[in-house]
C-alpha cells in the first residue's frame, strides 16, 4: 500500500522566488509527480492570475508575503500569516491527504500542520533546511525574540514524527536539540536532469565570483579585501559580484575606487550559468549553509568553490580540498586569497576533478534518491499500519 496523495507545505514556490529551498520543494513536487504521486503544493501567493502551470496543484494558503525586513531577517508577521493560513487550509482537508512534507523553517510550520491533523492518519514529515543553536537565533533576531525563536524550535522537534534534513551537521544538531527518533539524513539535492556543459578552462583574465544575496550571514563585503591581497600575486584577477540585498551599500563601500570589482545585480538563468562556467572560482564566505548547493552547481561546470570553515556552515561537507575546491580557515584577507589563490592555480587539472566530482554526484546525491528514501519510509509506514487491525483481529480469534 502506497502513500498517494502529498502535500508540500513552504511559503515560496519556485521560479517565483529564486533560494535554494524554494528550488529544493519544487523539485520534490516534480519528482513525486513523476513516480505517480498526487500532489499538492501549499504556499503563499506570489503571481498574478492565472496561476502558475505545473504537473501538481498549487495551492495559495495566504497572501502575497513581505518574507524579510530591511536587514534580510525574516518577518515574524509573515511566517505567522503562512502558518494560520496553512493551518485552516489543512484542517479543512484532514481526510484529502495521505502525508505531507512540511518545511521545518520557519517553524510555525510545524505547528500549524501538527495540531491541524491532530487525530489525523495524516503522516508528517517535517524537512529541516538548517537546525540553529540558541546562539545563532539571539545574534539573528536578538535576545528576546531568538530566545523564544529558539524554544519553539526544540518544541518542534520534540514533536516531529518523521524528520529529514540534508546534512551531517544538521542530523546531529537535531539529535541535540531533542528529537526523539534518528533523522532521514538525505543523500543530496542534485537534479541530475539538468544538462550543464563542462568549460575545461576558465576565462583569461581569471574572475572570482560570488552569485547569492546580499546578507550579513553571507559576509560578501569581505571579497574585496581578500581579491585584493590575491591580486598581489594574479594582478590581473577580477570580482564579479552577482545578486542584491541588505548587505549590498556595504559591498559597494568595501569595492569602491576598485575599478577590477563588477557588480551587475541579478542575472538571467543564461547570464548565470555563463559567469559559473567562465569563472577561476566561485567563493561564498558564508557563515551558515544548510546544504550547499551552489558547490554542485559550479562543479558541473567544473569551476572549483572555496568556502569559509564555520560551524554552521554545511556545505563545506560536499568540499574535498583539492578535488572540487578548498576550505578557508577564515574570511581574513590572508586566509581566504590563499584559498583562491590554490583554486585559480590549480587550472584545468582542478577543474577536470572538480567535473569529475559531478559526474559521480550526479548519479549518488540526487533528489531522485531523497524522495525515493522519503517514499520508502512514507509507505512503509502505511503498510504497518494498515497490518495492525487485521493483526489484531487475528489475535482476538
Amino acid at each position: 500500500m502506497s502513500v498517494d496523495s502529498i502535500a508540500i507545505a513552504y511559503d515560496c514556490l519556485f521560479p517565483y522566488t529564486t533560494g535554494g529551498g524554494e528550488r529544493q520543494y519544487r523539485a520534490f513536487a516534480d519528482e513525486l509527480v513523476r513516480r505517480g504521486r498526487r500532489v499538492d503544493y501549499l504556499t503563499a501567493r506570489q503571481w498574478d492570475d492565472p496561476p502558475p502551470a505545473t504537473g501538481f496543484r498549487v495551492l495559495p494558503v495566504a497572501g502575497r508575503l513581505r518574507l524579510y525586513d530591511e536587514a534580510g531577517v525574516r518577518r515574524t508577521t509573515a511566517a505567522l500569516e503562512y502558518a494560520w493560513g496553512l493551518f485552516r487550509a489543512l484542517l479543512r482537508n484532514r481526510r484529502r491527504y495521505d502525508a505531507i512534507i512540511v518545511s521545518g523553517l520557519p517553524v510555525l510550520n510545524v505547528f500549524a500542520a501538527r495540531f491541524a491533523l491532530l487525530g489525523s492518519r495524516t503522516r508528517i514529515v517535517v524537512d529541516y533546511l538548517e537546525v540553529w543553536r540558541r546562539a545563532q537565533w539571539v545574534e539573528y533576531t536578538g535576545r528576546l525574540t531568538g530566545t523564544i525563536a529558539w524554544a519553539l524550535q526544540r518544541l518542534a522537534i520534540a514533536v516531529t514524527p518523521i524528520a529529514t534534513c540534508h546534512s551531517a551537521l544538521s542530523a546531529e544538531r537535531l539529535q541535540a536539540e531533542g528529537l526523539r527518533s534518528r533523522p532521514l539524513v538525505s543523500p543530496g539535492l542534485i537534479d541530475s536532469v539538468a544538462d550543464v556543459d563542462f568549460v575545461p578552462s576558465s576565462e583569461v583574465p581569471p574572475k572570482v565570483l560570488y552569485a547569492g544575496r546580499h546578507i550579513p550571514d553571507k559576509r560578501v563585503e569581505v571579497l574585496p579585501a581578500a581579491v585584493a591581497a590575491a591580486r598581489e600575486h594574479i594582478p590581473d584577477l577580477e570580482l564579479v559580484v552577482l545578486g542584491k540585498g541588505p548587505s549590498t551599500p556595504e559591498i559597494e563601500s568595501a569595492a569602491q575606487g576598485r575599478d577590477w570589482i563588477r557588480m551587475p545585480g541579478f542575472v538571467s538563468d543564461e547570464q548565470l550559468g555563463a559567469y559559473m562556467g567562465g569563472a577561476a572560482c566561485l567563493v561564498n564566505p558564508s557563515r551558515r549553509e544548510g546544504y550547499g548547493l551552489v558547490v554542485v552547481e559550479a562543479a558541473a561546470s567544473g569551476t572549483p568553490v572555496v568556502l569559509v570553515d564555520d560551524p554552521g556552515n554545511a556545505a563545506t561537507e560536499l568540499i574535498t580540498p583539492g578535488e572540487n575546491g578548498y576550505i578557508a580557515h577564515s574570511t581574513s584577507p590572508e586566509d581566504l586569497s590563499s584559498a583562491i589563490l590554490a583554486a585559480i592555480r590549480g587550472g584545468d587539472a582542478l577543474r577536470a576533478r572538480a567535473r569529475g566530482w559531478y559526474e559521480t554526484a550526479v548519479h549518488t546525491r540526487t533528489i531522485e534518491k531523497t524522495v525515493g528514501r522519503i517514499l520508502e519510509v512514507l509507505d512503509g509506514d502505511r503498510r504497518h499500519r494498515a497490518a495492525r487491525p487485521a493483526a489484531t483481529e487475528r489475535n482476538d480469534a
